[in-house]
């Protein structure tokens, strides 16, 4: 990991220090993403078993997961799996149904009720992807926040494995969330079917989930055309920022740099300290446990472009993070609940040394769908409200009519619009006692 002194930077400088991997979205890929989603569109269903036969090297039959690959899922996954998704499940419910947006009812003026009333997306589609592992975790972070929403329909693609069907521990976390169609598809093309529709797969008003470059592009590509679907968020490579003071265990530093470093080579993970000692054993400790990592060789990729960032001052950190805007946000420092007012720009954020990001990642109840390359300044998680709309209603009287009438009247000939001056004078102008009437009878 390259040392970088935040002391001895200009502005540009520091820009140029927290830059994140270019993402790839080449000419290219834009290409052949936008060939994919074109022959799904015209192809259907055959084009979604070409592609699965091209890219995941499988011939399937069924596209849609059948009920007895359901059952066969659930028979022949690990008691002790079976129990954590339980358990995990149970946790995240608890806490998106906590943070669920109440509807609003209040009035404005004598007479005039204003109201906020959520409604749920129709149908959703989520995108779980496989990789080197199979993902139950994203599964849960997706569906029970879909369900818990009320969509009428929620439908889930996952990438088929070498035997043709789904991985058994996302479709038990499937079943147990209440998803009530599975279909074998991966990658740009899965989108596609999601999006557009296939003879299978049916048309969704939006669509959720990570996924690696062609999905990403494909799900750009989707939100852009009107024919196409709604996205939950723009989504890059995994990120960390860690601060630390000199009070943090290096050891638990370097474990949780290592957790994001080893999702991928395009990961990024900095820490950032007012402590040189801080600095150089969690460096060290980085190294060492990196060599008995499994995927040593993906998180060494990571850490080439990763920083150990050294700061005057711990509140010098905060700003750097603000900065930064990361997806996940680990404090170790003394009393980490003190610097909350201080932290801005975070998708999660993980106190003290006993929170290690991976919890956040599977069980504690919180979503890991975050922002990512930046976008935590603008955006959050994914929640409840995600995968609803927040429909506003106004309901007026004659005496609440008269009462803000003529504020409304003024605004609209000041400007210039007439015929929406007219609609409340109109009214205004049959008097009070035919409006009065009027409603009455209504």
């Amino acid at each position: 990991m390259r040392r970088i002194d935040w002391r001895d930077l200009d502005d540009r400088e520091r820009a140029r220090a927290l830059a994140r991997p270019p993402r790839v979205r080449s000419a290219e890929l834009r290409v052949a993403v936008a060939d994919i989603l074109d022959e799904v569109r015209a192809r259907g269903d055959a084009a979604l078993r070409r592609y699965a036969a091209k890219f995941d090297q499988v011939e399937i039959g069924d596209i849609e997961v059948t009920a007895g690959e359901f059952d066969a899922a659930d028979a022949s996954l690990d008691p002790g799996l079976k129990r954590a998704v339980r358990e995990a499940a149970e946790r995240i419910e608890a806490f998106h149904r906590a943070c669920m947006v109440p509807d609003v009812a209040l009035d404005t003026a004598p007479g005039v009720r204003v109201e906020r009333v959520s409604r749920a997306i129709a149908r959703v589609g989520l995108y779980v992807p496989a990789g080197s592992a199979p993902l139950p975790s994203t599964v849960l972070m997706l569906a029970i926040p879909a369900r818990l929403a009320g969509c009428e329909d929620i439908v889930l693609c996952s990438p088929p494995r070498a035997d043709g069907g789904c991985d058994p521990a996302v479709l038990f976390a499937a079943r147990l969330c209440g998803v009530q169609r599975v279909f074998k598809s991966g990658g740009a093309q899965a989108i596609a079917a999601l999006a557009y529709g296939t003879e299978s797969v049916p048309h969704c008003d939006k669509l959720f989930g990570p996924g690696n470059a062609f999905v990403t592009e494909a799900k750009l590509q989707v939100s852009s055309d009107p024919a196409g679907a709604a996205i939950d968020m723009p989504a890059g490579p995994s990120e960390v920022l860690v601060i630390a003071d000199d009070s943090a265990n290096p050891a638990f530093v370097a474990a949780d740099l290592l957790s994001q470093a080893e999702h991928g080579p395009d990961s990024q993970v900095l820490l950032v300290s007012d402590s040189d000692a801080t600095l150089d054993a969690a460096a060290r400790e980085v190294e060492r446990q990196c060599a008995t990592l499994p995927r040593a060789a993906i998180a060494r990729q990571a850490l080439a472009h990763s920083r150990l960032v050294r700061v005057a001052l711990i509140a010098d950190a905060f700003e750097v993070g603000n900065r930064y805007a990361p997806e996940h946000l680990i404090v170790q420092v003394r009393e980490p609940r003190r610097w909350l007012d201080a932290i801005r720009n975070a998708g999660s954020v993980f106190l003290g040394p006993w929170t290690p990001e991976s919890l956040g990642d599977y069980c504690s109840g919180s979503n890991h769908v975050l922002p990512t390359y930046g976008w935590a300044r603008s955006v959050g998680g994914l929640s409840v409200a995600s995968f609803q709309k927040q429909v506003t209603l106004q309901e007026c009287t004659a005496e609440g009519l008269r009462t803000i009438g003529p504020c409304a009247a003024t605004l609209a000939a000041a400007e210039r619009l007439d015929a929406h001056r007219r609609a409340i004078e109109v009214r205004l102008a049959s008097g009070p006692s035919a409006a009065s009437a009027e409603v009455a009878v209504a």
